[in-house]
């Protein structure tokens, strides 16, 4: 995992801490939920970013070795994640 996907995944970490301190203080929802959707977006870059260095390492890898079960192997990997971000 490169270290600007973990700088991310930190910044959202701190995000959501400050979310938590929101709620004990009672702040306005609105606000909040604000915040919860940077959340979410910062998450779903992190998850794009993610994805891109699968795509750039382990199915790179995957082609190059010329070993079909490997292949088949992560395409079956993509399909199911692709069919869990469908619910």
């Amino acid at each position: 995992m490169s270290a600007s996907t973990i700088n991310r995944l930190k910044r959202s970490e701190g995000q959501i801490r400050g979310i938590i301190k929101m709620l004990e203080e009672g702040r306005y929802c609105i606000d909040i939920l604000q915040q919860m959707q940077a959340v979410k977006a910062a998450l779903a870059r992190a998850e794009s970013q993610l994805l891109m260095e699968h795509a750039q390492t382990c199915i790179e890898d995957a082609i190059a070795s010329g070993n079909a079960a490997a292949q088949r192997e992560k395409v079956v990997e993509l399909i199911d994640l692709f069919d869990k971000l469908k619910r």
